[in-house]
């Protein structure tokens, strides 16, 4: 067989070496570094040598400096050409560029077995032992930031879920159904669990719907994109912003899509004018291409389940049909706890929980936040820091009025044992 040349890549060789690198793999294990980071370095000139035969390129090692340091970011060959010394020859000659430009160290990570490995052994590397590789991968590709910028989608904070106190029969419910699954699609798949595609959140204003879509896509770590539909009528038409819209979302790799209030576009069609009709039939249709593609979900939330056309709960489309209601006594108390500690305060939460029967979270929320405000103005204008009681709780609490009346709940019980799909 011929014997080969090595000399230094050229931005001719690009093509190339992808080629060989396509090739190259023996152990079917993912690289240590993507393919875009080799690219990467090759394009901003990083020391790289190329193996050719008969003006072919047969090998490549690219490298990739960081101050004194250096990785070897691939290592590939053609499979004919293996087990014939290229590989340290490769190395070798890429050793020699990486001190001429003051490197001190070079690593390198391979997969065991992987092609390369031998020759780095028999270029003297030390192959370090009892380390742990650990790794995590981002939930958005640098090709999805623009895309998602576009659209108006964030990343929400990390430890959402965590802060998301009370509602523990909600949250678990949620776990199970969807986090787990879409967290472990492989492991779903075992079991014959088919990953959840959209689901639907009802019950009264207030009851934290939102802040549970949020709080899922912080979980997944997932892009969260909220539609607007009054924005897209007013840029597209409705039914034409959200068949945009949709398309669009299906470039992604990942998303959470919430639509609240959903019942503005997919109310029901019964004497409903044309325009309306159109709208809803749309949303259908972007639901059944929206299902079609995995590591996505869509959340829907309503006030109101029975505003909703029929069809849009169907089973099909809607995996679950969750009611989210006002929380019980010891989803209060853990609420109560945790707005008692963030704000340094004492007072006794099973009567602030008992007291505050009927009330949604944001109604707590609305009366610790105000006894808040009021204990900081008077701490500010007396300069001693004052501490709210039970009594100071008690107080705002009775002239708050609870978003849910009895008769509201009433509806909502009903709604959970008609509609619920849990």
């Amino acid at each position: 067989m011929t014997s080969w040349l090595i000399r230094d890549y050229s931005q001719d060789d690009l093509e190339a070496v992808i080629r060989v690198d396509t090739e190259s793999g023996t152990t079917g294990e993912p690289p240590l570094f993507p393919l875009s980071d080799a690219v990467a370095a090759l394009q901003a000139a990083d020391p790289a040598v190329v193996a050719v035969a008969d003006d072919v390129v047969v090998g490549a090692a690219v490298s990739r400096l960081e101050g004194d340091r250096a990785w070897i970011l691939r290592i590939c060959m053609m499979p004919t050409w293996r087990h014939m010394g290229l590989g340290s020859a490769l190395i070798t000659a890429l050793e020699h560029r990486l001190y001429a430009e003051g490197v001190h160290t070079v690593h390198a990570v391979l997969p065991e077995g992987e092609t390369g490995a031998d020759a780095l052994r028999n270029c003297d590397f030390e192959a370090r032992s009892g380390l742990v590789f650990f790794q995590q991968r981002g939930p958005v590709t640098p090709q999805a930031i623009s895309m998602l910028s576009s659209l108006g989608a964030e990343l929400p904070p990390g430890g959402l879920w965590q802060r998301v106190a009370g509602m523990r029969h909600e949250k678990q419910l949620i776990e199970r159904r969807l986090v787990l699954p879409l967290a472990h699609p492989e492991m779903a798949a075992q079991h014959g669990v088919e990953l959840p595609r959209a689901v639907m959140l009802f019950g009264p204003p207030g009851t934290g719907k939102s802040t549970f879509a949020r709080a899922i896509a912080s979980r997944l770590a997932w892009p969260f994109l909220e539609l607007f539909p009054a924005r897209l009528a007013a840029e597209y038409g409705l039914a034409a912003g959200l068949s945009r819209r949709f398309d669009e979302i299906a470039q992604l790799d990942h998303v959470l899509v919430f639509i609240d209030e959903v019942e503005e576009v997919a109310g029901t069609r019964s004497g409903a004018d044309a325009t309306a009709v159109g709208i809803v039939n749309e949303l259908l249709k972007a639901i059944v291409r929206f299902r079609s593609q995995d590591g996505r979900l869509l959340v829907c939330a309503t006030n109101n389940v029975t505003t909703l056309d029929p069809a849009f709960l169907r089973h099909g489309r809607f995996d679950y049909v969750l009611p989210i209601g006002p929380p019980d006594h010891t989803a209060r108390t853990a609420l109560w706890e945790s707005y008692l500690a963030r704000a340094g305060a004492e007072a006794d939460c099973a009567a602030l929980a008992s007291a505050s029967e009927g009330f949604t979270p944001a109604d707590i929320a609305h009366v610790a936040r105000t006894v808040s405000q009021a204990q900081f103005e008077r701490t500010f204008d007396t300069g001693t820091r004052v501490h709210p009681s039970t009594d100071t709780y008690l107080d705002t609490i009775r002239e708050t009025r609870p978003t849910v009346s009895s008769a509201m709940s009433q509806e909502f019980a009903d709604q959970s044992q008609k509609f619920a799909r849990i």
